[in-house]
């Protein structure tokens, strides 16, 4: 039986690859079933049938010391401090895969970006990109075999960040919506559950190639991402621009901030990433039944206030 660990496991991206291990049989073995354990302190709800290691990342000591991992797939791992307390804690290191981030791109280098760009500061993304690149470089020198994944804006069931379903909200109260300015900054995507099975592809055929840029091959905008939340409850919105010096963050859930990935080496090893409407279906089966578990932000207040005439 393959043990698998993931760091975190009880919110979205880390959750989501708990359960997707406990309840799928990964391609990569021919074992008929996956024992997967989470580290996290124990202080939300576990996802059924993981075993749960209490304790706090940031602290690990000698809690892993007992246990051989198959696999260690690091999730909210975001800084160099976090990694290394990971590293040191495991009695041994096979496969790993660390979840970091398009982030660690600057914003100067000409897009769409690549694996091979040099990677440094992003003044949008501040100390977290910079906290995921020293993490990813210490991971590199300590374990060179480890793969590394730089997702764009993840989305799908389990989201518990009010991107997709605040949308999904204002069409389901048929409300107007307000874009920035005329809506044409580019967003890419990447389903969660495709996440999964890139890693489930990488560990099956171990690829040279160590670090890869995920994400859906089409780079959509702020309208086409919003019609097609809307088409999720076959609705339609009405779409108001906004312009002027008016905070975006304040009643849309981006920033003010569009790039593109390269993801053609990821697609040489998995050519059908799900499209944005499928995978927006799900996402809003699942929200429709667990809109409690998502953090939501004031923007309803806020545009009710300041953009509504």
């Amino acid at each position: 039986m393959r043990k698998i660990l993931v760091t975190g496991g009880t919110v979205f991206v880390s959750r989501y690859i708990a359960e997707h291990y406990v309840n799928f049989i990964p391609e990569y073995t021919a074992e008929t079933d996956a024992e997967v354990y989470v580290l996290n302190r124990g202080t939300h709800r576990q996802v059924k049938g993981v075993h749960l290691i209490e304790c706090d990342k940031n602290n690990i000591g000698d809690r892993l010391k007992k246990y051989h991992f198959d696999v260690v797939i690091a999730v909210n791992i975001y800084t160099k401090y976090e990694m290394e307390q990971l590293i040191d804690g495991l009695s041994e290191i096979n496969d790993f895969v660390f979840i970091s981030s398009s982030a660690v791109y600057p914003e100067t280098l000409p897009q769409p970006f690549t694996e091979e760009m040099p990677c440094g500061e992003n003044s949008i993304w501040g100390a977290y990109g910079i906290n995921k690149l020293e993490a990813e470089r210490y991971l590199q020198e300590r374990v060179p075999q480890a793969y590394i994944l730089r997702p764009p804006y993840l989305y799908g069931e389990m989201n518990n960040l009010y991107r997709e379903a605040f949308v999904f909200d204002c069409a389901i109260a048929e409300r107007k919506f307000y874009v920035p300015n005329d809506g044409s900054m580019k967003l890419q995507f990447f389903y969660v559950g495709d996440l999964c099975r890139f890693i489930d592809i990488i560990l099956r055929i171990k690829p040279e190639q160590k670090i890869f840029n995920v994400g859906n091959k089409e780079t959509d905008d702020v309208n086409s991402f919003v019609k097609a939340c809307y088409r999720a409850l076959w609705n339609r919105p009405e779409i108001v621009n906004v312009y002027g010096e008016v905070e975006q963050r304040c009643y849309f859930p981006f920033r003010n901030y569009g790039y593109e990935l390269d993801v053609s080496k990821m697609l040489e090893l998995m050519y059908d990433p799900i499209p944005l409407d499928k995978g927006l279906r799900l996402s809003y089966a699942w929200y429709r039944n667990n809109s409690n578990a998502v953090n939501k932000k004031p923007y309803f207040e806020y545009i009710d206030r300041y953009l509504e005439k």
